[in-house]
């Protein structure tokens, strides 16, 4: 399962998805699908512009963790 850890980063930086999508110039409902972690799919132009702006690394948005299914 991959984890999207935007609303972390949100956090730490004190950025509102609202922000967030001013400043990258995605629209606010992907910034909320990935902030809520519902999204199915995602661009990697988007991915990267996001890590861009956050200043932050690839591994610090995304992270795979272990299905519980799969143990």
């Amino acid at each position: 399962m991959i984890r999207i850890l935007l609303s972390i980063r949100l956090g730490e930086k004190r950025w509102s998805q609202r922000r967030l999508a001013r400043e990258t110039s995605i629209d606010k409902n992907v910034i909320n699908d990935l902030y809520n972690e519902m999204a199915d799919r995602v661009s990697l132009t988007q991915i990267d512009l996001i890590c861009r702006v956050l200043g932050c690394k690839l591994s610090d948005l995304l992270q795979r963790e272990e299905d519980q299914e799969s143990r």
